[in-house]
């Protein structure tokens, strides 16, 4: 085969490969006339570079993995060669994260320093960590409050994401919909209010958007169609939080409680404001197939919807 059917089926560029073929790991041979001629072997072969490079193994690096599959592996790790490349790619991983974490760190307290410089307050010394959870948040009790809902249909709400659009609930289409409904997220340069942690279910915006971020393609693969984050907080705040944390999904502002009121949602009030309790519809054609309720811990709950979907696989 050609070079382009190649990177058709490799899914990368014919520049690549040619850079592949520069390297010596992949070797076409050569028809009389001079052309390239390649084999489903260096499509295998491509593949593999592609997967391992994505993974953070650099290209140059995949040589072992390259030679075990010549040399007759079912796949290209079955080789200790292989094993020893992943160690040291972790390896040379931790030491970037180590570097990164270190740099985002100075950029924090930056920011914090630039946050409180004019507010006459002075700041807290410890940077506010609101990708981990504290050890001890209460744990939330099943009320009730949300007994009802499985089976009723998602009314005409109409609310703004942070893609800017208007998204209908009543109007989401076929398949399944994901929205988890959260109290608030904060930010690295303002402190958690006092008494928050000790409110059951409150803490942990932060971490559960991380852990709907990290198994988005696999709740995608599982099943479901779309993912929506949904708070009172306005669009610009979560445009911030979408950003920060590189969310691939859009989040639903609500500052009106629109849906809260049409399906008779939990909600709280802290300091004088209302907030939604933290719950996660999940929306089949139009209608309210299961909810979660309550959920803790939040940073967990990304994959505990995804064993749902797994078990409601398997049950068929």
């Amino acid at each position: 085969m050609r070079i382009g059917e190649v990177a058709r089926l490799a899914e990368v560029s014919p520049k690549a490969i040619r850079r592949y073929e520069a390297l010596g790991l992949v070797e076409p041979t050569r028809q009389a006339n001079g052309y390239r001629e390649y084999d489903d072997e260096t499509v295998r072969l491509v593949r593999e570079i592609r997967v391992l490079n994505r993974l953070g193994i650099p290209v140059e690096e995949t040589r072992p993995f390259l030679e075990c599959l010549v040399a007759g592996g079912e796949h290209g790790d079955d080789c200790p060669e292989s094993l020893v490349e992943y160690h040291r790619a972790i390896e040379d991983l931790n030491a970037q994260i180590e570097v990164l974490t270190a740099r985002r760190d100075g950029l924090v307290r930056r920011l914090r320093e630039a946050a409180y410089r004019r507010s006459g307050v002075t700041p807290p010394e410890q940077v506010q960590d609101l990708t981990t959870l504290p050890a001890g948040l209460p744990v939330p009790v099943d009320d009730g409050a949300a007994d009802h809902l499985v089976g009723l249909r998602s009314p005409t709400v109409r609310l703004e994401d942070t893609d800017g659009s208007l998204i209908d609930l009543a109007e989401l289409g076929r398949g399944r919909t994901a929205i988890y409904l959260y109290p608030l997220t904060g930010r690295p340069d303002a402190d958690i209010p006092a008494g928050w942690s000790e409110i059951p279910g409150a803490r942990g915006c932060t971490t559960q958007a991380c852990g709907f971020r990290d198994h988005h393609a696999e709740l995608l693969a599982a099943g479901i169609e779309r993912v929506f984050g949904m708070s009172s907080q306005t669009s610009e705040y979560q445009r911030e939080v979408v950003s920060r944390l590189h969310l691939p999904f859009a989040m639903l502002s609500d500052p009106d409680f629109l849906l809260a009121d049409e399906l008779s949602l939990p909600t709280f009030e802290f300091e004088g404001v209302r907030l939604y309790k933290r719950l996660t519809l999940i929306i089949r054609d139009g209608v309210i197939e299961h909810v979660f309720y309550p959920i803790f811990p939040p940073d967990q709950h990304a994959a505990e919807l995804l064993r749902w979907l797994h078990e409601k696989a398997e049950s068929r």
